[in-house]
């Protein structure tokens, strides 16, 4: 792309080209340059700070590389080439120097690969004459992503350039690991581009926007990149997975514009949307971002950082590092404004050639500029608002006049300034900056054909899909590509970047997403195609699920198509048919559709080829695996011995069918020629061990108004350890209570010296029981009995070759069992105990996290353990187990579901647009009571229902609860498991009526006729829905920015005890992320989830008040309880006078209302409140928010006693 500026500039005069080429070379000496060391090439922060920024560093010797090139174009400037040589090395030498001073630190590097803990995070600066770190671990925010994401991508283009900056091989492996440091960025939060993470200053950490845009750009940036440049080979190119930068890519589109939690937006993003990184392919994001940045922070002297940023502020106490929450409302509208974002604005604008643009921001610069006598142009750090002027600015933002603070030349901005004019004056081209041409990532591209290959596991299943003209080939007949799950693809990479000398052990990550198996890889002579890690049973239950499977294969077949870029040939899924995936020994009719469908050419949105691997074998994308060899010993053509041997044991068995062990268990009690008798007392011990693990609690969503004397168990009643065994009215089967059930003593590893002698002899008739039972869900209970007994390493005999049995194996052996007859309640039980993992459960989490959903699992109010940034997945899988106690079924559901929820937040957002935390526990326990109204069964049935479904019908399931659509559930099959069916003629709203009744420009009359057309029985439909909505976290859209309104004009308000300040609005603005964090914390402490519902009604009805300026001021605390229980004891009273449903148990004198022998309301209302009135629609005149309404108007004292006020409500 040829710069328009250059047809003006053609016919320049030599002697005017040289002039100004002199002047920018003068520049670089005296405001970068000059401050150069010349031992260690690193730059200090200024004349009286000899620290080196590792960001700061980078940015400022681009202007040097950009003078480089000038001078290589321009050779009348330099005949001998000397001055561009000198600047070249100049370059060299710094990215040389940041590169031995990050290597002294290669131990850090490698305990953060395993830890992410900040404090093992390499340092962000350094000593300027030395390379040695300036300040401990914890006396800094190191964690920058951002700045090691910068110096990868840097490198990658001065490399890509033609400037050779790495050395020897050793080099190359501490590079490669350093994109294993920034290749989890998307779920590492970090301190950011302002060292500050929060902008409080408090030193907490968080997920920035802009360090993932830098790191997804250095992962994109150094792919296959050969770092010796023209002289390298394949041992010297760096590799990276595919799917880490996509998932970079993922967490920054679903980010912005927003860059962090608490920062609605920073200007930090112009680095990200435009150069250097380019990471953003979405032209209409860009243009958003921009725009966002642009209206909220752009001044006259440059942009603000950030809102509300008190950094070098009048109003800033310059003697504390941090900042008092309250005192962050100070800085608004006086934050500095930093020149060099309209540096980034102009070198952005340049690379697009918007010439109008360019000017614009030129003409800005020129006009803040400190010129000197000498005619040089010097670009401050920033522009501050002088103390006097603070009172005028706050009245009028923008109107003052502001000085410059800082340093003077800011180096990184001066550099920045120099590659724009150098750019402007057309000395160098956008070409010459991004020679790896990451500016094009936004131009459309072709569409992706992907190649498909289906293989039967043996000749059976083969010639069974012949039946259906379906031909395909088995693994076997594939020679001579060979075909392996992806866990093989994963142990090979674990060798990249290994260095003993460097002591640095290669990738951590175990998981290999859809885009790097579905490239081909070759290793010296052999060619290996890898099956998704979608397929992998050994890894994951869901790949069992054949429903399931085809239906995340056409996903993933559809995200292949918008993110295969940047790689030559096409990319190719192999799909493995298996013998387990078998519906009563025939091919399933939804697999048929989905392959025929594959042979028609396009599914699901996607043009697909499917074909034998052999015919894709010049189309498809090839990788070398040359990693692989012995570069460490010097023999890089041969294989590393370790990988010879893994390559020797595995790949000829993977495919291969394992050999039960629960017959061969009993090995030692042959050899003993012991008989047993069936012990009725052992068998009362481990039968329903499985069972009594289980933590569901189910509340019946059935509520039989015409019947008083069987009403279902209120939520506060079901929920209240007090309460819990206790003698209620109600005719419903409930849960044994515990203390019916088999007490937990009996499984404690604390064993009494009586006992001690009988144990190999328990142990020995459990294996028998074991060896003799038919019944999976026995033989479950007998092996969960050992584990909690003996643990998953005890030794239970021997196979005939000798070699040892443990109770893993046995477990491992119920497992495969289970899942070959589709027993998913003992599946996912056994897959807990087993530790099975979800794969990629990281990703899933980040995803919800990064669109604002945070994320609890454990049964509420007492278990509940918050997720509120990503974390690693041993970390998380810990932290699931540990807040579900015993119960690994429920564990390992929370797993599934949070998959489940991340596929959701991806393809359907909507779904969750009113939702800001996703409580887990309290979703698992509203999918088990849906199903016990669904099919009519207690609480109980209804749990084994939920866990016994499968996970295509789990994920179904979990659809109709957030989606709000009605659905039956129907028995299928001979194995008699339930299914999903939406009920087409009615639907529960998944939209939060309250906010249509609050939304201007909608009626009452349409809200009634919606709530007539959902569902036909309308008794029972608001109190269920409330509760749906309550156990989702559901609010009206626009809730939380009405409620920082509210408590702009009151002192607080209190929910069930617990205050909600109005120091929030001085720490936070309405569309921070913290701020609703905050209610939603205050929110969540209310366990009933109609009653939080109701109390959400009740807080939208006093932000009327604001929103509509009823009344001057607010000069009292809201009690928003005080309002729901008022509006409660209206409708009561409107209920004796009309004599209505209520007049059967609340609706009555207060002498004559009755109550449960537990205290609690007769209807089984929570908090108090009467069931009916719960079960009111919000609207009409006897609708839940007229009561609020008329409750508002009694107990307020703001309102003028004469007079009129507006009433109207929309």
């Amino acid at each position: 792309m040829e710069f328009p500026y250059t047809s003006k500039s053609k016919m320049r005069a030599r002697s005017g080209s040289g002039v100004r080429l002199e002047y920018y070379q003068r520049l670089v000496y005296k405001t970068i340059l000059k401050y150069q060391n010349p031992v260690t090439g690193l730059l200090p922060a200024s004349p009286t700070n000899e620290h080196a920024w590792i960001r700061d560093n980078v940015y400022s010797i681009l202007a040097v590389w950009a003078l480089s090139m000038a001078y290589k174009k321009y050779t009348d400037m330099d005949e001998d080439k000397a001055k561009t040589y000198e600047l070249e090395q100049r370059c060299v030498k710094l990215m040389r120097g940041l590169l031995m001073s990050m290597m002294q630190q290669k131990d850090k590097l490698e305990k953060f690969k395993i830890s992410q803990n900040p404090l093992d995070s390499l340092h962000a600066k350094y000593s300027s004459s030395t390379g040695a770190t300036v300040v401990t671990d914890s006396g800094w925010g190191h964690l920058q992503i951002d700045a090691i994401s910068l110096y990868l991508l840097i490198l990658s283009q001065m490399t890509a350039s033609g400037l050779q900056i790495v050395f020897n091989l050793d080099e190359v492996s501490f590079v490669q690991n350093l994109v294993f440091y920034i290749e989890s960025s998307y779920c590492v939060p970090d301190y950011g581009v302002w060292e500050r993470g929060d902008k409080t200053n408090h030193g907490l950490p968080e997920l920035n926007a802009s360090s993932i845009g830098m790191a997804k750009a250095a992962l994109e940036a150094v792919n296959e990149l050969d770092l010796f440049g023209a002289r390298g080979g394949p041992t010297s190119v760096i590799h990276v997975l595919a799917d880490e930068a996509q998932k970079c890519q993922a967490v920054l589109l679903s980010m912005l514009p927003r860059e962090s939690n608490s920062k609605e937006v920073d200007a930090a993003l112009l680095s990200v949307i435009g150069f250097p990184a380019f990471a953003v392919d979405d032209p209409e994001l860009i243009k958003l971002t921009r725009t966002t940045i642009q209206e909220k922070l752009q001044g006259r002297y440059g942009f603000k950082r950030f809102l509300r940023d008190g950094y070098k502020t009048p109003k800033e106490d310059p003697t504390r590092l941090y900042y008092e929450p309250f005192e962050l409302r100070v800085f608004e509208n006086i934050e500095c404004e930093w020149p060099l974002f309209f540096c980034l604005s102009m070198l952005d604008f340049l690379f697009q050639g918007d010439k109008e643009a360019v000017e614009e921001y030129s003409e800005a610069l020129e006009e803040i500029v400190i010129k000197t006598d000498d005619g040089l142009k010097f670009v401050p750090e920033l522009y501050a608002v002088s103390a006097e002027s603070v009172s005028e600015e706050y009245k009028c933002p923008g109107s003052q006049d502001r000085i410059a603070v800082g340093r003077v030349p800011f180096m990184w901005a001066q550099s920045l300034y120099i590659v724009a004019q150098l750019l402007k004056e057309n000395f160098i081209a956008p070409g010459e900056l991004d020679p790896l041409n990451r500016r094009l990532g936004s131009q459309k591209k072709p569409d992706v054909v992907v190649q498909v290959v289906i293989l039967a596991e043996d000749a059976s299943i083969q010639e069974k899909l012949s039946r259906y003209d379906l031909q395909v080939q088995t693994v076997q007949e594939c020679a001579p590509i060979e075909v392996q799950p992806a866990r093989v693809l994963s142990h090979l990479y674990t060798y990249l970047g290994h260095n003993k000398k460097l002591n640095l052990s290669g990738r951590r990550s175990r998981d290999v997403g859809i885009l790097s198996t579905s490239k081909l890889y070759a290793l010296q002579d052999r060619i290996f195609a890898f099956t998704p890690q979608l397929t992998d049973q050994d890894h994951f239950y869901v790949a069992v699920d054949y429903e399931l499977m085809i239906d995340t294969f056409k996903n993933e077949l559809y995200f292949l198509k918008s993110s295969w870029q940047n790689m030559l040939g096409r990319p190719v899924v192999v799909i493995v048919i298996r013998q387990v995936q078998l519906d009563q020994g025939k091919i399933p009719v939804a697999m048929v559709t989905t392959l025929k469908k594959l042979k028609s050419g396009y599914i699901n949105g996607t043009r697909v080829a499917l074909g034998n691997l052999c015919d894709f074998l010049n189309t498809s994308c090839i990788t070398n695996l040359s990693f692989l060899g012995n570069q460490e010993d010097g023999m890089p053509d041969r294989l590393n011995a370790k990988v010879r041997q893994y390559l020797e044991d595995h790949l000829h068995k993977t495919f291969v069918p394992r050999t039960g062990f629960i017959h061969h268990s009993t090995q030692r009690l042959r050899k003993k020629n012991t008989t047993f008798s069936q012990n009725p007392k052992r068998k009362l011990s481990y039968r329903g061990s499985i069972r009594r693990t289980r933590c569901i609690q189910v509340e019946n969503l059935e509520v039989p108004f015409n019947k008083v004397s069987s009403r279902a168990v209120s939520p506060s009643q079901s929920m209240s350890p007090d309460t819990e065994g206790a003698s209620i009215v109600s005719a419903e089967p409930r849960s044994p209570s515990p203390k019916e059930e088999e007490p937990w003593v009996m499984f404690t590893r604390h064993r009494t010296c009586s006992d001690a002698q009988y144990e190999n002899t328990e142990v020995d008739e459990l294996l028998h029981m074991l060896k003799d039972s038919e019944s999976l869900d026995e033989q479950g209970d007998i092996l969960h009995f050992l584990v909690i007994e003996k643990g998953l390493d005890y030794m239970t005999g021997k196979m005939d070759d000798g070699t040892p049995i443990r109770v893993k194996d046995l477990l491992k052996d119920l497992y495969e069992k289970a899942c070959r007859q589709k027993n998913w309640g003992l599946v996912r039980h056994t897959a807990g105990m087993l530790g099975k993992r979800v794969e990629d459960l990281t990703k899933a989490v980040t995803d919800l996290l990064v669109h604002q959903k945070q994320v609890t699992v454990g049964m509420p109010p007492y278990n509940e353990r918050t997720i509120t940034a990503p974390l690693p997945n041993s970390d998380l899988r810990h932290l699931i187990h540990q807040a579900y106690g015993d119960d690994d079924s429920c564990a390992m559901l929370t797993q599934e579901l949070v998959l489940y929820l991340a596929m959701f937040v991806r393809t359907e957002p909507s779904l969750f647009l009113e939702m800001l935390r996703l409580r887990l526990g309290l979703i698992i326990r509203v999918m088990a009571s849906e199903l016990s109204r669904s099919v009519k069964c207690d609480s109980d049935e209804a749990t084994e229902h939920l866990l016994n479904l499968s996970p295509f019908e789990m994920k179904n399931l979990l659809y109709h609860i957030l989606s709000g659509k009605e659905f039956n559930m129907v028995t299928s099959g001979i194995s008699g498991n339930f299914s999903v069916l939406s009920n087409k003629f009615s639907r529960v709203s998944k939209k939060s009526q309250i906010g249509t009744l609050l939304g201007r420009g909608s009626t009452s009359s349409s809200v009634d006729n919606e709530q007539e057309n959902t569902e036909p029985d309308r008794q029972g439909q608001w109190i269920r829905r409330r509760r749906l909505d309550g156990a989702l976290n559901r609010v009206p859209r626009g809730f939380y920015s009405r409620i920082w309104m509210l408590l702009e004009r009151c002192p607080g308000m209190i929910i069930e005890g617990k205050l909600l300040s109005q120091t929030l609005t001085q720490e936070m603005t309405s569309g921070e992320l913290k701020f609703a964090l905050q209610v939603e914390t205050v929110l969540n402490a209310i366990p009933q989830p109609e009653y939080r519902q109701l109390m959400v009604e009740a807080m939208m009805v006093y932000s009327l008040l604001a929103e509509y300026n009823s009344v001057p001021s607010l000069g009292q605390t809201l009690c928003v309880e005080r309002l729901v229980h008022a509006a409660n004891k209206i409708f009561l009273d409107d209920q004796m006078q009309i004599q209505g449903d209520a007049t059967l148990c609340c609706a009555k004198p207060k002498e004559q209302r009755e109550l449960t022998a537990t205290g609690t309301l007769l209807c089984g209302g929570a908090a108090y409140v009467c069931q009916h009135f719960y079960d009111s629609a919000p609207s009409g005149c006897y609708g839940t928010m007229t009561y609020l309404i008329r409750a508002l108007a009694t107990i307020l004292d703001c309102f003028p006693i004469e007079g009129e006020i507006d009433c109207a409500v929309s």
